[in-house]
């Protein structure tokens, strides 16, 4: 496809004007804000390792699913643990470095620890290098802390075979892109008027349709959208993670994207869709720090209990939220163990009532924690 064949967005007049409809986005703008209050008010009340708490469990899932959208599985544990150690969270044993989820969190912590930091194009070129400290993506070399030149061709969002392709967008020419680039840093380090949420959904659409790196465009106007949300809340501490909510609706997201990047520059319905998704982000982090707090509670019920290592693990686990049942094979598996050594460790906590055998029936006996309390 042509870029003649289509307008797009940044093709329209007057761009980069944005349009909405401020009047019909006062309700979704009110929910968002409730939500958010809510949530604060619930984090408030609670002490500041908690908070750590949450607020890790936040970013672990931002990190995790931004790249998830991208087709790209990280290891959780080496993420949790990398985050962990920047922040200086006490979370026992710590995974070895992985030198690309190193980089992922590199980009998300910068956008939201120095969210009040100016964005320039060095911050930009720093985090584009922190995603590819290699140079390459998969086999292919890749411009590294630069805009993309578009040698090989004009930049396209496109799915399907190759000689089938189904272009969905096509991005600004590469020779536009200082100009393009200087108008939204200008923007984005201006008191321009928009609510802070307002523009955390425009930041997010505009740089988006700019692509303007080779490869991770995705992951870094998510950060871009992340530190503006970061300053809407006044708080550089996460505690819910937008990226997570768009990968649970990864189709919706990319269909509002296309429809909005192929119409006119009224993106009230983009921003009533990301208003939306932010308000189930909000909701789903309420989720989260029950869970927090549930795991909390279960350790200072059980803090005077002797425990090994291999069943504070499988605790933690299943504290964790345990895919499937908990059998003693399953056991012996994840703690490295013996079948008579991991039904040793169950019989234990059974006696001392920190686990107790599943009702669902099956072939094998399954358990689960005991009592564990809201």
């Amino acid at each position: 496809m042509k870029s003649g064949d289509c307008t797009y967005i940044w093709q329209a007049l007057g761009w980069p004007n944005w349009r909405y409809d401020l009047a019909a986005l006062a309700q979704p703008l009110a929910e968002v804000s409730r939500a958010q209050g809510l949530l604060m008010g619930r984090l408030a009340d609670v002490g500041m390792a908690l908070r750590d708490q949450a607020s890790l469990s936040a970013l672990t899932e931002d990190v995790v699913k931004t790249s998830e959208i991208e087709g790209e599985h990280l290891n959780v544990e080496s993420v949790r643990s990398s985050i962990a150690r920047r922040l200086g969270v006490d979370i026992g044993a710590l995974a070895p470095a992985d030198r690309h989820v190193e980089g992922v969190v590199e980009l998300v912590l910068d956008a939201t620890v120095n969210c009040q930091s100016p964005v320039s194009r060095e911050r930009l070129f720093g985090w584009h290098a922190a995603l590819f400290p290699t140079g390459y993506t998969g086999i292919a070399k890749i411009n590294v802390g630069a805009w993309r030149d578009d040698v090989t061709g004009s930049m396209q969002v496109a799915s399907g075979p190759i000689g089938r392709q189904r272009v969905h967008f096509e991005a600004p020419p590469a020779e536009q892109l200082e100009t393009e680039t200087a108008a939204f840093l200008k923007w984005a380090n201006a008191s321009s008027g928009e609510p802070p949420l307002i523009k955390a959904g425009l930041a997010h659409l505009w740089f988006v349709t700019l692509h303007p790196f080779d490869d991770g465009n995705g992951r870094i106007a998510r950060a871009v959208g992340d530190l503006f949300l970061a300053r809407a809340d006044g708080s550089p501490q996460r505690f819910y993670s937008l990226s997570a909510q768009i990968q649970r609706e990864r189709k919706a997201y990319y269909d509002i994207l296309e429809r909005t990047q192929k119409n006119s520059l009224d993106v009230t319905e983009w921003l009533t869709w990301f208003l939306h998704t932010l308000h189930q982000a909000v909701n789903q982090a309420q989720l989260t720090m029950s869970a927090v707090l549930a795991k909390t509670h279960f350790w200072q019920r059980w803090a005077t209990t002797l425990l090994n290592e291999r069943q504070v693990k499988l605790l933690n686990r299943l504290l964790d939220g345990f895919d499937g049942k908990l059998t003693s094979s399953k056991w012996a598996a994840i703690a490295k163990c013996s079948s008579d050594t991991a039904l040793r460790d169950i019989t234990e906590l059974l006696t001392r009532g920190v686990l107790r055998k599943a009702n669902a029936g099956g072939r094998s006996t399954s358990y689960e924690l005991n009592n564990l309390p809201e």
